[in-house]
């Protein structure tokens, strides 16, 4: 292999722990039965308009294709990718795309609903998408990563569109994968479309039309979080601790985000393992040995899994894969918050433990919405030809996110009932009243 593609941060690096961490109370529930017992037990909960559960319990369009690929060695290998489409009632389909070996259809059928989900709690006209290749990118070279991703443009062929379906960074790509796949897009315009099609992908290079603030806004959306629920715990960040699981392009940034307002690192992970160190790691210097290196093992003393877990901090952050806290594991946390920078890292059971335990929990679909919305302020920027300060998009993500964080919490409220629960009565409740607006057709 020659000129691997950098994933920065961190280094072509699988972003992921263990999917199965099995214990005495079995495996964790499966991530799609996860999402569709979250959805039912909101519905219910709320009295859903039984037409609109149908609706919003299933998706509305499942792509699969096979594509080949010529390897640089000469030889041809067929790769299988997924575009799954859930609900288009807010506008067009958003949602990212990934890049892992083990990704599977069910997997992305959960992905495309929390997409709505999260839109719906944010209040962007834009619906519920997911996809990505099964692949592990760290097999193969920049050239053979480039044709993958342009091959499998093509296959989706008008699956995909700015004012359709628009693809975004997610697990293992990166802005320079968006590059590929917006170039291969526009190449298939007639040429006069060109230039109108800027918008088919976001979490582009700002040279490419990309948004300032886009790669770390996922992470410092997790961070305006965490700094409202702070304020309104009393929990003084400058003296707080943390520690994060999945050191990619999210986990990296939220901890640098937190760093910079005090909070010290004790402990992290990824797919090379664990590390921790009382007295802190320094967020920055550890990004960049994981971009350098290709993980982060090596930085500081190597703990086991369970011992990362029970690690004893104010907050946990969880940036890997999901079903990371399950009935096995949620008992070993040591910590006063979970801030599910990941999607869909608790599953049902985890969840009971953590309410029993009276650890509270920002929910996935309200915790990580931030790189949606400023995707949405990249798309916007891109169809008006306009380009925002950091600043400008800083200041229209916190509003935005926080204005969410307040819904959520405003429903918790006045249902008595959890976080997670809260957020999803907030996001059908939204969808159900559009719903109720526009009709059925015909």
């Amino acid at each position: 292999m020659t000129e691997p593609l950098v994933l920065t941060p961190p280094a072509k690096l699988l972003q992921a722990v263990p999917r199965r961490v099995r214990g005495p109370q079995g495996p964790p529930v499966p991530v799609y039965e996860a999402v569709r017992r979250q959805f039912n037990q909101a519905a219910e909960l709320m009295e859903l308009n039984p037409d609109i559960r149908r609706i919003l319990a299933t998706t509305m369009n499942e792509i699969v294709v096979h594509f080949p690929v010529r390897m640089d060695d000469g030889h041809v290998q067929v790769f299988t990718g997924y575009r799954v489409q859930h609900n288009n009632v807010l506008g067009p389909f958003k949602g990212g795309l990934r890049y892992h070996p083990q990704l599977e259809l069910d997997e992305v059928r959960a992905l495309a609903t929390w997409m709505t989900w999260k839109t719906a709690i944010a209040r962007i006209p834009f619906g519920g998408a997911k996809g990505g290749v099964q692949i592990d990118p760290a097999r193969h070279s920049r050239s053979e990563l480039e044709r993958i991703t342009r091959r499998f443009c093509f296959a989706l062929g008008d699956n995909i569109g700015p004012e359709y379906d628009i693809p975004a960074p997610d697990v293992n790509t990166n802005a320079q994968i968006m590059a590929w796949f917006l170039d291969t897009y526009i190449s298939l315009r007639p040429a006069h479309e060109r230039q109108n099609a800027m918008h088919v992908v976001t979490g582009k290079p700002i040279e490419s039309g990309g948004s300032a603030g886009r790669e770390k806004a996922t992470g410092q959306g997790v961070v305006f979080l965490i700094q409202r629920w702070a304020e309104e715990h009393r929990l003084d960040l400058s003296r707080a601790t943390f520690f994060v699981q999945g050191y990619g392009n999210v986990g990296s940034w939220t901890a640098r985000l937190l760093q910079r307002l005090g909070a010290r690192l004790v402990a992290a992970e990824d797919v090379t393992g664990a590390i921790a160190k009382a007295d802190g790691l320094d967020a920055e210097a550890l990004a960049e040995h994981a971009r350098r290196v290709g993980g982060i093992r090596g930085f500081a003393p190597a703990v086991g899994h369970e011992a990362f877990l029970a690690t004893p901090a104010d907050i946990f952050v969880p940036a890997a894969l999901e079903n990371q806290i399950t009935g096995a594991t949620a008992d070993l946390l040591n910590v006063q918050l979970v801030a599910e920078a990941a999607n869909g890292p608790t599953d049902p059971e985890g969840d009971a433990v953590l309410r029993r335990r009276g650890i509270a929990i920002l929910p996935d679909i309200l915790c990580n919405a931030g790189g949606v919305i400023v995707s949405y302020f990249e798309w916007l920027q891109n169809k008006r030809s306009e380009y925002w300060e950091l600043e400008e998009v800083d200041r229209k993500l916190r509003a935005k996110i926080l204005g969410a964080y307040d819904r959520v919490q405003d429903a918790a409220r006045q249902r008595d009932i959890d976080w997670r629960t809260a957020a999803y009565t907030v996001a059908l409740g939204y969808l159900e009243a559009v719903y109720k607006d526009r009709g059925i057709f015909p």
